[in-house]
């Protein structure tokens, strides 16, 4: 081999060499940003998974406020009242005409809870 061509074929060598490492650099380069947006994404996603959670928590609470639970014996004049029957204490245990609302059964089943 002469001269000239053992020259020739490092400097064909040193480019291959130089363009692989500008490859291998813009490659290094897309990876460090893609790991700093997931970094930035799951930091945001840990935030709004947080906030996520204080929303329902709070809608937890307001409707347990607004609404508290009936008793168990509330719960069971309601569904004798939704089977036609009177539960309050002027027409107890007889039939509702043509299922027509009362007043004082939904005052007993509904009304104020002390």
């Amino acid at each position: 081999m002469d001269k000239r061509t053992l020259y020739d074929s490092f400097t064909k060598l040193e480019l291959e060499t130089e363009a692989t490492l500008h490859q291998i650099t813009s490659l290094k380069k897309g990876v460090e940003e893609l790991v700093e947006e997931n970094a930035v994404l799951r930091i945001e996603n840990q935030h709004l998974r947080d906030r996520l959670d204080d929303i329902e928590k709070q809608q937890r609470i307001d409707e347990a406020a607004i609404e508290p639970e009936m008793t168990k014996s509330r719960m069971n004049l309601e569904k004798l009242y939704e089977d036609g029957f009177h539960v309050c204490n002027v027409f107890y245990g007889s039939r509702r005409v043509d299922d027509e609302p009362c007043a004082f059964c939904l005052d007993v089943i509904y009304g104020e809870r002390r």
